[in-house]
């Protein structure tokens, strides 16, 4: 991984220190050319016309993304988000009355909403497993829940976004492949800054996003859909023509891999802007991008503590979000500071995360995610700037 060069290859972080990776990151040169380049092919030769003469680029995005997560192709659907994603694979679970979603403290603020909504609409139980003192999943009241409930489905956030916590998926995994039980992951997070391999995971679904530390267009995402799920003929509740063969007047034909997920109308320039964020984060090995994340993060939380911040994540395994406060709990300070020193970042509520903020008793918190374009004297910067604010 060379440094020098990947910094010359993201011309947005050269007059800033940028620490929103978890929000939206700063997209590579190549991204933003292969974009650019479809837009001003479309505006040369029309959309259709433009789609047949990429095709073969089209068709590399199921490639780059089944290479990310170690699947196949098949399994792949272009999203707009992950929210977009997890929102179809909702779509095609059947629920009535009396099912039961088991879920965590730490699922994304969107995933615990769309629960809600299925619960108000069906009369369905939503189930939270409970955390060990060290903030860990507890897979064992996981267990006895499954046999307790015996739940339409399991949901789990690899990676909170108002923490650093990386939830235990494979464990989790595990149970749902003994006890035959659907498993979605929302991987929005962990997706482009840490490995993350399906078959491992063991799970039917999981989504994730382009914008944030995959280093893609806005608009962007994909869903991983299991051989298992095709198998069953699991499909999302709405189709269009590209996700079914319309065969006749009252029946249609599943496309028989994961894109049964996408609609016929896609923002084709984002999405080979996607396939090349995806190209280049391989490229690099996300195996090499983990490591270095991890020395970013892990520096960045020793300074914060040695100046007596209060850093709010726990966890036995910890990820490049770094969530923290003042010593009084407010981030008023530190909030001046980073503004004023053009350093990017990120203010969590606690309705962004309101179990996990009410048990911390947090009302805010500061978010800075490192990725691996950031540099050490970065990091070191952004702690200096901070020293003083508690004394």
């Amino acid at each position: 991984m060379n440094l020098e060069v990947i910094r010359q290859e993201t011309p947005g972080c050269s007059d800033k220190i940028f620490l929103n990776s978890a929000g939206a990151s700063l997209m590579p040169k190549a991204v933003v050319d292969t974009t650019v380049k479809f837009l001003y092919e479309e505006q040369e030769f029309g959309g259709y016309a433009t789609v047949v003469r990429n095709s073969a680029h089209i068709s590399r995005f199921y490639e780059e993304t089944a290479k990310l997560i170690n699947a196949k192709p098949s399994n792949i659907a272009f999203v707009s988000s992950s929210t977009d994603g997890y929102a179809k694979a909702l779509s095609s679970i059947s629920f009535v009355e009396g099912d039961c979603i088991i879920t965590t403290n730490d699922d994304y603020i969107s995933n615990q909403i769309a629960f809600i909504s299925l619960q108000k609409r069906y009369h369905i139980e939503i189930v939270r497993v409970a955390n060990l003192p060290d903030h860990e999943l507890d897979l064992e009241d996981f267990e006895n829940l499954i046999k307790k409930h015996n739940p339409k489905l399991i949901a789990v956030t690899h990676i909170p976004t108002n923490s650093g916590l990386i939830q235990n998926i494979e464990g989790v995994g595990n149970l749902c492949k003994q006890y035959n039980v659907l498993y979605l992951v929302d991987a929005c997070q962990s997706v482009g800054q840490i490995v993350v391999d399906v078959k491992k995971i063991n799970c039917d679904f999981l989504t994730a996003t382009g914008r944030k530390f995959m280093r893609g267009p806005r608009g962007t995402g994909f869903l991983y859909v299991s051989d298992k799920a095709l198998r069953e003929n699991m499909y999302p509740l709405f189709l269009d023509s590209f996700g079914a063969k319309w065969t006749s007047f009252d029946d249609y034909q599943l496309n028989g891999s994961a894109k049964r997920f996408e609609f016929f109308e896609r923002p084709y320039a984002a999405l080979l802007g996607f396939t090349e964020a995806l190209r280049y984060a391989n490229i690099i090995g996300i195996d090499q991008i983990e490591n270095y994340n991890c020395t970013l993060a892990d520096t960045l939380r020793i300074n914060l503590q040695k100046y007596d911040f209060r850093v709010l994540d726990k966890g036995n395994r910890l990820s490049s979000i770094v969530t923290f406060c003042q010593a009084d709990g407010k981030v008023e300070k530190i909030h001046k500071i980073l503004s004023e020193n053009r350093v990017f970042f990120k203010e969590n509520y606690k309705g962004d995360a309101l179990i996990d903020f009410t048990t911390k008793n947090v009302d805010h918190a500061i978010r800075l995610s490192p990725h691996y374009f950031n540099t050490m004297e970065e990091i070191e910067r952004v702690s200096q700037l901070l020293e003083n604010i508690n004394h």
